[in-house]
Parts: C-alpha cells; structure tokens; sequence
C-alpha cells in the first residue's frame, strides 16, 4: 500500500497503476503455479549411466527408452528442480520445417515474451515449441507423449498436415537453464507453413529461410542453436 500511495504522489496515472498492478498479479500467479507444478524429471545420474554428452546427440535409440522408463521418472515441484542440477527435467522440443515447391526449406521461428514461464529465456528467439511434462499427464497411457500434445495445443494451432520424427535430444550444462533441462528434439514437417500462435507471449512469429536463421544464430536460445546447427548445416557450394 505504501508502494501504491508513493507511486500516486508521483503523478502515476490510475488506468497505468491499474495496468501495473494486473502484471504484479500475473508474475505472482505465475511464480505460484511454477512452485506447485510437478514435472517429469531423470536423475543426472542417469544420464551419465547412458552415456553423457554435451549439446546435440542423434542416438535416440540409445536413451530414450531408459530415459521414459516409468520406474526411471519421478514428478517432483518445478520449483525446487529449477535450482538442483542433479535432475533433469525433461521437455519435449518440437521444431517445425516446411519445404516449398522449389526445394527451398524454411523453419517456425518465434521471440519468447516475457509473460512466458522460463524468465531466463525472454526476449530470446527460438525455433522450438514444447513444455514441460506434468503430474497431470501421467494418468494417460503415454505421459510423454499426451504431455508433448497438451503443450503444442496450448502454444499453437497446426493448421496443416505434417509427418513426425523424434531426432535427436539435447543437453547444455553451459548455461544455467541448460544445466537443469534435457531437451527431446522432434521435427514436424508440415504440408502447408500455417503455424499461429495461441499465447500472446509467442510473438514475432512466422517461418523464415533456414539460411536467415543459420545466419543470425547468435539471436538465438541456447537449445535452438544446437538444434539448428546439428540438423540444417549450412550447404557448401560445390
């Protein structure tokens, strides 16, 4: 209250503290839903058992099976595993690629808002969509992948046909939200490029040349750039 009196005094008009006090409410909501969610999550340990590797890994026969295995996983608040990189938490990462009539491909790139949950992120471009895995998926036969779905229909609207592929995961302890997540890396290749975004916080959305991207790459999350790097290396001209 005092905060709100001071701020008054200031000449801070009453539809702006209105518009700020909306936001402190939305961060605070946002902040408790991350407290109480239960995600999935893998110890480090057994990542390690696997096979550790830093960045981009193709061999999803290797780890995905153990990775998934129920008596491997565990669903445990969101906001403890956010600071203790002895776990896991595993997202599904769902790249979309469409290829015109000549041959040319392009990919779904988007700027992260900063009304979306990872703060470390905002502002950051990306080319993954996908989420994290919840206690509320894990009545259905297939957690993983009922929770894969759930995230891309709260994100986006496919508004086309596509083919699927899981290709690869990946893993970056060079960066602080790297060091707590393992990344499961699909493509969608989609007839028509008619991605629209469903959250305000997915701006500046479309698809774009894979060259532009590859390009730009410094724009880029940490997870896109492997991905991006990994998957669509830059053609040398012969």
């Amino acid at each position: 209250m005092r905060c709100f009196v001071a701020c008054m005094g200031h000449g801070v008009s009453a539809p702006k503290m209105r518009a700020l006090q909306a936001r402190l409410l939305e961060s605070r909501t946002l902040m408790s839903n991350v407290s109480s969610e239960r995600v999935l999550v893998v110890s480090t340990e057994l990542l390690c058992r696997i096979g550790y590797f830093q960045g981009f890994t193709p061999d999803v026969d290797r780890y995905l099976g153990t990775l998934l295995d129920p008596t491997q996983t565990s669903y445990r608040p969101r906001g403890l595993m956010e600071q203790d990189p002895s776990f896991k938490q595993l997202i599904p990462y769902v790249i979309f690629c469409h290829t015109d009539a000549a041959g040319r491909l392009a990919v779904f790139r988007y700027t992260r808002g900063s009304g979306q949950g990872e703060r470390r992120l905002h502002r950051k471009q990306s080319v993954g969509i996908g989420g994290h895995i919840s206690s509320d998926d894990s009545g259905a036969a297939e957690p993983y992948a009922e929770g894969m779905k759930r995230e891309l229909n709260e994100e986006v609207c496919i508004n086309t046909s596509y083919q699927q592929t899981c290709v690869g995961l990946i893993n970056d302890d060079q960066t602080e939200v790297g060091k707590v997540h393992l990344g499961v890396v699909h493509v969608f290749r989609v007839e028509e490029p008619n991605i629209v975004p469903r959250e305000a916080d997915i701006v500046e959305a479309g698809f774009r040349p894979v060259e532009e991207l590859l390009a730009n790459l410094d724009q880029f999350e940490s997870w896109s750039q492997i991905c991006l790097e990994a998957l669509f290396p830059p053609r040398v001209a012969t």
